[in-house]
């Protein structure tokens, strides 16, 4: 090979090896002294290989200097420095550590639920945080720890111990219906931390190679709404074109009577739609005001229409509406190994059914095979018999078909069904969910 096949090439960069570093100088040494010794032994040889060590290290940093141009293949400071240009800098993760509730003075015989995303904050200056698991609370059961995390990304969520006050009064109004003389406290022993820690390369990277390269179009509005925290996928309804110039419309139009897309007026506003679905931990408005978290999280959907409001034209408007978020579950028999711990097994069939559900994005169906393998990757499983995947509502209404309710009883699929979900929902498991009915046999 020549000193054209190394370095900069139409494939890319080409290192040069140790191996081909020591030839090379073993062929310019021979060159210069026709006799000269370079065994194994001698010392010229032993000096090519000091001087050819070094000029690999270099081939080596020659080679990131070049990939770290490209997103593609950029890691670390080379990696933040194209964020930067590209105006995308580096996040910061958001800080977890666990909350301990209590309810005080309970009803005898009464549950007390606390979903998902229950709102806990601190004292002034107040800090957020969302509960990530279901809570169950009663007579029996006063107090239970439940993991959290900020709904801030940073360092502010690095509370100290004992900082976390109580549920956060705007979201125990709109959501809790605790009934006469019950209340909730909130409280954590431990400090919560992570907020120091920035996202790793694979997902910074990701975040830049979907950032769109033009101002407006389909792909800038969804990379905008895809950036708020919370935000899970995006759908978008634009039948017109907009002002998309990748849309076939643009180059059918008419600018002196029709401008942007074939139906739209000149002066009229142009309206598209941006179906959102988002975390549970998240809220979907931002909670009122109140005198003890005088300035609350904003909603997902005040997020999302910020974000979209800095990429769209004039008279160019967001319609942005909640996906309708689908509770599915499953009903089975579960045969396990005699003196297995049945718990502990549900538990862990549970988890792996959310793991797997957890990953669908907007429309995405949820398949028998999926749902069995995590029963039977579970070790003690010896059969699972009369499995249904169910959901719950059984259709949606609140974005196809405008004022039909809200359904909701359970539907239950046929054994080797799969749900299929439509374009606007997405499905949601929950461990705890009445949906899910399993009973445990033993051979």
């Amino acid at each position: 090979m020549t000193m054209a096949d190394f370095g900069i090439t139409d494939a890319g960069f080409t290192i040069k090896g140790l191996d081909v570093i020591i030839l090379d100088s073993q062929a310019r040494a021979r060159a210069m002294f026709p006799n000269v010794d370079l065994s194994d032994t001698s010392v010229l040889y032993k000096l090519l290989q000091v001087t050819a060590a070094e000029d690999a290290e270099l081939w080596k940093r020659m080679e990131d200097l070049y990939y770290g141009n490209f997103v593609s293949t950029a890691t670390g400071d080379n990696l933040d420095a194209l964020g930067a240009d590209l105006g995308r800098p580096r996040q910061s993760l958001f800080s977890q550590g666990q909350v301990t509730l209590t309810v005080n003075s309970p009803a005898p015989g009464r549950q007390y639920v606390l979903p998902i995303g229950t709102v806990v904050i601190t004292a002034a200056p107040v800090q957020s945080f969302a509960t990530t698991d279901t809570v169950t609370l009663s007579a029996a059961t006063t107090s239970a720890t439940v993991a959290a995390q900020a709904l801030t990304a940073g360092v502010a969520g690095d509370i100290a111990a004992n900082s976390i006050v109580a549920v956060d009064p705007a979201f125990g109004q709109a959501y809790l219906s605790l009934g006469p003389g019950a209340t909730i406290q909130a409280d954590n022993t431990l400090p919560f931390s992570g907020g120091t820690l920035m996202e790793s390369d694979d997902d910074y990277r990701a975040r830049l190679l979907a950032l769109p390269r033009s101002i407006w179009t389909l792909e800038s509005v969804r990379s905008a709404a895809l950036n708020v925290a919370g935000v899970i996928d995006v759908l978008l309804s634009d039948p017109l074109g907009g002002v998309d110039v990748s849309q076939s419309y643009f180059n059918l139009c008419n600018f002196g009577q029709r401008p942007f897309s074939s139906d739209r007026r000149l002066g009229e506003p142009y309206f598209f739609d941006v179906v959102v679905a988002y975390a549970p931990t998240r809220s979907w408005r931002t909670p009122a005001a109140t005198a003890a978290n005088p300035n609350p999280i904003p909603g997902v959907y005040e997020q999302v229409t910020a974000a979209i409001d800095l990429v769209r034209p004039v008279g160019i408007h967001p319609t942005v509406i909640e996906a309708d978020h689908i509770v599915v579950g499953v009903r089975a028999t579960i045969v396990v190994q005699r003196g297995q711990d049945s718990q502990a097994l549900l538990a862990a069939i549970k988890a792996a059914i959310a793991a797997n559900v957890g990953a669908l994005k907007l429309g995405g169906a949820v398949l028998f095979s999926q749902v069995m393998r995590a029963f039977t990757e579970q070790p003690g499983v010896v059969d699972v018999q009369n499995m249904h995947l169910r959901r719950c509502p059984p259709a949606f209404g609140r974005i196809t078909f405008g004022g039909v309710p809200f359904q909701q009883e359970v539907i239950e699929a046929a054994v080797g069904e799969n749900l299929t979900l439509g374009p606007t929902e997405i499905a949601i498991f929950q461990v705890d969910s009445d949906v899910i009915d399993l009973t445990v046999a033993s051979t």
